[in-house]
């Protein structure tokens, strides 16, 4: 690990003017390339103190040996040269989307005498017309096959045109009209070639002029009584709307513009792009990227304009670009755009209408993409091998922990308290084994404390506890293991016979090898202090702490860093997050049912009808808590036994606290229907 100190320019040294920097490491390798409007300011700020820089730049300067520079003249000629850099040099620690070469696009070979129509993958050709790209492949075969009956180009490989040419007879294609041959001459190289430009004008979004044409042609032959050929240009005009339908119209005023949505965490992001040309969607396309480097949403918007138009040219750069968030250099930015369009481009955030809403749809697209590729992750053996490995090599365990239990607290300002207990066996989840826990504040029959308030340390230890005492149960029902009632094994005691198996699931049965517990060293301290006191010495024990994503082990001053591209702190992140969404819902639930009961719901055999009854015979709560069981019985469908019921419940729940004016500080009074529904089912949120 080298100290930045060592390489670190002297003072004077660095320009104050637009560049772009390379840091290398100890084999000259470029391990990071960054743009600056000033690089002495720049600069200056990757040789601060590390204890103030961002854990991953903390990691790059460190893992640098020396930093180098060039002088532009421009922002924009700073902009151009960083991607050229990224581009040759493929930093490690520069964020890099993930090629898109495999989306298909539909492309017509206008470089060709012949113009061929075909699915195309992988980098964009000179002399080649390409639309999309598309998700699959299928859709851009059934748009070409009905467009072929209005635009019957050439579709067929070079091979089987030569062996057309060769013996004179068309494929099959040809045959039913859906080409118009050239290969056998019945159309020539311009007529061809025209049937071409129309096509890739038609895809382009100039749709109008050749629907309004066909319908010109329908109703002249209809009226010449021509009506197989009125029949004929009828089922062109459909085909051709069925292929517009294909692509819905999303934005007003034939607009053509880029929308581009990022979804991110603390370690990848996704990016997903809609190409509207014409007000129609007719392509989209995304990435995913690991978070290499200290980047934020705006960052991640200006990789993906690089990446998106690094080698596009003219129309391939539409007017307008909507984005989530500006770049940092916007001026910048939008000039190099400009320049590689040749005319002004667009870069903003919508805020309002049909592009607010588009971009909403484009963003929700990004974020299912976040979700498929960690889930698709995260079911790779290798990889959650490589993840356990990481894990136990840095955690120091004997061996992987082949089965990680994490348990994470939470509450709303010491209301609700839970605890959640989430299973990950072999890098999977197992959701048959989770758990939820309400915190009581006793361990066993020990009282110690009230349960409520915002103390996680003690109620991860006492959650801690728990299921480690069922564990312990459980090993004494099967015999593994003798236990008395106050939890300690006996030493050389006899072995209890085997109970009989009922067939039932033991659900604590079964001991992890790493305890994984949401926080840093009080939580972790507590968790281990928990199974000290049990007796418990063959379980690992870490916690996870989200501010810096670092990994604390008991008795340890210094956490365990685990790199960002590790498989292991990604595995230890989900499992983290898992635990915690798990956790969430749990206590949101009780918070919602809380909210949502009143006193009548202790009330047996009190449905919603009889509660509503009994306000609309009252007028409001207060007036029914005012009742005697006789007034009570008076309600149609009341007996004394449910009357004396109804009133125990009033007289037992506490009267809510009455309603003050905040402006006059008058006590308003309940008896009003608005606060009627009080003691039926409580408030609702």
């Amino acid at each position: 690990m080298a100290d930045p100190s060592s390489y670190r320019p002297k003072p004077g040294q660095i320009p104050d003017s637009p560049g772009v920097y390379k840091f290398r490491d100890a084999h000259r390798r470029v391990i990071y390339v960054g743009k600056a409007k000033s690089l002495r300011q720049r600069l200056a700020n990757y040789f601060q103190d590390l204890a103030g820089l961002h854990p991953r730049t903390r990691t790059m300067v460190t893992t640098a040996a020396s930093v180098e520079w060039t002088v532009v003249s421009t922002e924009v000629e700073a902009l151009q040269l960083e991607y050229s850099w990224i581009k040759e040099f493929d930093p490690r620690f520069n964020v890099k989307y993930r090629d898109d070469k495999s989306y298909p696009y539909l492309a017509v070979t206008m470089n060709e005498e012949f113009p061929r129509v075909q699915v195309m993958r992988g980098a964009k050709r000179k002399g080649v017309r390409h639309f999309g790209p598309y998700a699959h492949a299928w859709a851009i075969r059934e748009t070409v096959d009905l467009m072929l009956r209005v635009f019957p180009v050439r579709t067929c490989s070079a091979g089987v045109f030569k062996n057309a040419e060769r013996t004179g007879r068309p494929c099959l294609l040809g045959y039913i009209g859906k080409c118009s041959a050239p290969c056998v001459g019945r159309t020539g190289a311009a007529e061809h070639r025209e049937l071409a430009e129309e096509f890739c004008d038609f895809m382009a979004g100039r749709t109008g002029t050749y629907i309004r044409r066909l319908e010109k042609e329908m109703v002249a032959a209809a009226d010449d009584m021509e009506y197989e050929r009125a029949a004929r240009l009828r089922d062109d005009i459909e085909a051709l709307k069925r292929a517009m339908e294909k692509n819905a119209v999303v934005l007003a005023d034939a607009t053509d513009a880029d929308l581009i949505a990022v979804a991110e965490d603390e370690l990848e992001a996704a990016v997903q792009i809609f190409h509207v040309r014409g007000g129609r969607v007719r392509g989209q396309r995304g990435w995913v990227t690991d978070k290499v480097e200290a980047v934020d949403t705006s960052g991640l918007v200006e990789h993906a304009l690089q990446q998106l138009y690094g080698e596009e040219r003219g129309d391939a750069v539409p007017k307008e670009v909507l984005v989530p968030a500006l770049p940092e250099d916007l001026a910048a930015v939008t000039q190099w755009l400009g320049e590689r369009r040749g005319s002004a481009v667009s870069l903003r955030i919508p805020q309002r209408g049909d592009k607010k809403d588009l971009m909403e749809t484009v963003g929700r697209n990004a974020q299912q993409a976040l979700v498929l590729h960690k889930t698709k992750r995260a079911s790779d053996l290798t990889t959650r091998s490589r993840a356990l490995e990481e894990i136990a090599e840095a955690l120091g365990l004997d061996s992987a922990p082949l089965r990680i239990e994490c348990f994470d607290i939470s509450h709303l300002q010491g209301q609700d308290v839970v605890a959640s207990m989430v299973v990950f066996e072999d890098g999977l989840p197992r959701k048959g084994e989770y758990r939820r826990f309400q915190i009581k504040g006793r361990v066993g029959d020990t009282q110690i404390w009230h349960g409520e308030g915002q103390d996680d340390v003690r109620s991860m230890h006492e959650v801690i506890s728990r299921r480690f005492r069922r564990y312990l149960a459980e090993r004494e029902k099967t015999g593994e293991w003798a236990v008395p009632e106050d939890g300690e094994a006996v030493a050389g005691g006899e072995v209890p016979s085997a109970p009989v198996d009922d067939g039932r699931p033991r659900k604590f049965a079964y001991p992890p090898q790493l305890v994984l517990v949401d926080g840093g060293q009080p939580q972790v301290a507590a968790a281990q202090r928990a199974l000290d006191e049990l007796g418990i010495d063959d379980v690992a024990v870490a916690g996870i702490a989200k501010r810096m994503e670092e990994v604390w082990l008991p008795g340890e001053d210094d956490p365990v860093v685990l790199p960002r591209s590790s498989e292991g702190l990604y595995l230890i992140q989900r499992v983290r997050d898992t635990a915690h969404d798990f956790a969430i819902r749990y206590q949101r639930s009780k918070r919602t049912k809380r909210l949502r009961t009143g006193p009548l719901d202790s009330v047996p055999g009190l449905g919603e009808a009889r509660k509503q009854a009994l306000i609309k015979h009252f007028g409001s709560v207060k007036r029914l808590r005012q009742a005697t069981i006789e007034q009570i019985c008076e309600v149609p469908g009341f007996g004394r036994k449910t009357a004396e019921s109804v009133a125990v419940a009033l007289a037992q729940a506490a009267p809510a606290a009455p309603a003050v004016n905040t402006a006059t500080g008058e006590i308003m009074e309940e008896d009003h229907g608005a606060a009627a529904t009080e003691g039926i089912g409580g408030t609702t949120e």
